[in-house]
């Protein structure tokens, strides 16, 4: 190819189309090439593989031939996997062809209405290579069938499914929005579908882990933000933004912007390092509700210790409670972009986070502050960075100064109404109306409504400690509801939401996320109401075998209890004869029983049950 110099870059004529006008660009320092007539970019690598149609392998054998590198010889095992890759990596392409037509046939026709009503025209679906699949049980088994394709290969690459009781494969992606995941150089890994039917069990569906894809190791949009990072201009130094879902991320590289996504779990190991290699300080966008700032919360946590000089991330928060796809197509990818652009250092974030734990109104809060800043800086690996964290995270802590102390601390604020009028006082979630005449009863009456259910705490003081005993009850209302203790909902319902987003929960992380949750205080009591329930689950000589028997067993016992109390309201609304009054009794009866084992402990055995 003909190229000539333009500033840092050399230009020339496309390989890939023919014209008149030079579109080809060449970065020497990046090692790129973009060409912005075809929109495909990459490495000499790449190059060579889409000019001359060579595989990976074929490209990199030419290139050590001409440097005169002799290559590595060829383990016959990773030969041979390295073929049944490229053969699943060949009927994913075949899928993604398939999908991408089904959204123009009929039955596509509530989707392409759907993706229209989300602001996204049919001029755009080519580059994101968006597709359908139809609610046929084997529609696209069928197909790659035809084709040759063998059931046992389609189940592997994670686009059938085998029943576990036996029986014919099927198709794992019916009646979805299929969003092709792909890895930078534009192969297909797996799919992501968006179910149309609102009363789908699941919005959006991920393919499985197979020999192609691993979750904690992709990225969605990676190929397309490399692009665009590409694209800039040497001057410039454009951004890659971490967003929270396809949708997202696909709004903001119609916006210009790089993005990426990961795929339903918080950021891993792995991502972030992908993220380096992009990037030296990605931006984390996260939406401005309570589940945007816990996701920000647990970056912060797996990030921390992976910190080195010249890769960190920062953070940005698009306003008003959008996300960047709702920015788009309300107010404009230039609005998007200025969002975008508003951003806040790792360490002023890491602050902020520590610094709206609790109020600072006291000296044990503020020597409590101080400590866990100390201990965030300790946690990063890398020395020199370690001690630099911790002169910033010192000098706003000396920035804040001593705060008075809250008038009231440690005690209930009453509002008072009209004159003569009684008090009331909100507290833990309950509401306590003050009819005591002395200050030693309204004390007492405080307690009492602040109260934990003592076995209610024992049950989550032991999820807490082996998050694992939940995985069997994660659907259950009785866990919603804080296994009985309003005062718990919030507490165990972040428990599962966490539980559900991490392949593994380890327990100090979660200790540590809850606490920057807000639930420091709340985390106190339920220590000192578990100590009170007599618990052998909590007992420091009790196996793990053993307490995890004994919870299940009361976890039933209470499970049943609450459904009892529900039955019996709703029977006392209902009564209308002797036979009536007689089931009652009954439930009263069973309900009595399970209160007497609660009461003298032997719930835990199953006894009461």
């Amino acid at each position: 190819m003909k190229l000539r110099r333009q500033g840092r870059e050399y230009v020339g004529l496309s390989p890939f189309n023919k014209e008149k006008t030079p579109s080809f660009y060449v970065n020497d320092e990046k090692g790129q090439f973009f060409d912005f007539s075809s929109g495909k970019n990459g490495d000499l690598i790449t190059f060579l593989q889409e000019t001359e149609r060579l595989s990976f392998m074929e490209a990199v054998e030419r290139l050590a031939a001409e440097a005169g590198l002799q290559m590595p010889t060829p383990d016959p095992r990773s030969a041979e996997q390295e073929r049944q890759r490229q053969g699943l990596s060949d009927w994913m392409e075949a899928a993604a062809q398939w999908f991408e037509a089904a959204l123009r046939r009929p039955e596509g026709k509530e989707a392409r209405a759907y993706l229209e009503r989300r602001g996204l025209p049919e001029s755009e679906w080519p580059r994101f290579r968006l597709g359908f699949s139809p609610a046929g049980r084997t529609a696209l088994k069928d197909y790659l069938i035809t084709k040759g394709a063998k059931p046992g290969e389609l189940v592997e690459a994670g686009l059938l499914i085998a029943p576990e009781e036996g029986g014919a494969p099927y198709d794992r992606f019916r009646d979805r929005i299929i969003f092709p995941i792909a890895d930078h150089r534009g192969r297909i890994l797996s799919f992501g579908g968006r179910a149309m039917d609102p009363q789908a069990r699941a919005k959006y569906l991920n393919g499985p882990e197979s020999p192609l894809f691993h979750k904690g190791a992709t990225l969605y949009g990676v190929g397309e933000a490399r692009k665009i990072l590409g694209a800039a201009p040497s001057s410039e130094s454009p951004a890659l933004v971490v967003v929270e879902g396809y949708m997202d991320a696909i709004a903001c590289q119609r916006a210009g912007v790089a993005a990426v996504a990961p795929l339903g779990t918080a950021l891993t190991e792995d991502q972030m390092e992908m993220l380096w290699r992009l990037h030296p300080e990605p931006t984390l966008c996260f939406d401005g509700d309570r589940a945007g700032r816990q996701a920000a919360s647990r970056a912060i946590d797996r990030a921390l210790p992976m910190l080195k000089p010249g890769k960190s991330f920062k953070f940005a928060i698009v306003e008003g409670g959008k996300d960047p796809d709702e920015v788009l197509r309300e107010q404009g990818a230039p609005a998007l972009r200025a969002q975008l652009s508003q951003t806040t250092p790792f360490v002023q974030a890491l602050f902020t986070r520590e610094h709206d734990l609790e109020p600072l109104d006291t000296p044990e809060r503020r020597a409590g502050f101080k400590s866990r800043l100390r201990a965030a800086a300790a946690s990063i690996a890398d020395k020199d960075l370690q001690q630099a964290y911790k002169e910033a995270l010192l000098e706003r802590f000396d920035a804040t100064g001593p705060q008075p102390r809250a008038r009231g601390e440690g005690q209930a604020r009453p509002q008072r109404g009209s004159a003569g009028g009684s008090r009331s006082w909100r507290g833990g979630g309950r509401d306590w109306i003050d009819p005591a005449p002395t200050e030693a009863g309204r004390a007492a009456a405080r307690r009492l409504a602040q109260s934990l259910d003592t076995t209610a705490a024992a049950m989550v003081k032991h999820a807490l400690a082996d998050p694992s005993v939940l995985d069997d009850h994660l659907e259950s209302a009785f866990i919603s509801k804080g296994f009985g203790d309003p005062m718990l909902v919030d507490l165990t319902a972040e428990i599962i939401r966490l539980r559900l987003d991490a392949d593994h929960l380890d327990t100090a992380l979660l200790a540590r996320h809850l606490a920057s949750c807000g639930f420091n205080a709340l985390l106190t009591d339920i220590d000192r109401a578990a100590a009170k329930s007599g618990a052998p689950i909590l007992k420091p000589d009790v196996s793990l075998e053993a307490a995890k028997s004994q919870w299940s067993q009361a976890f039933a016992g209470l499970a049943r209890l609450a459904a009892l109390d529900e039955a019996i309201v709703s029977a006392k609304g209902n009564l209308s004869g002797r036979s009536d009054m007689e089931a009652l009794e009954r439930l009263k009866g069973e309900r009595d029983a399970l209160k007497r084992a609660i009461r003298t402990g032997t719930i835990w055995a199953g006894d009461g049950s």
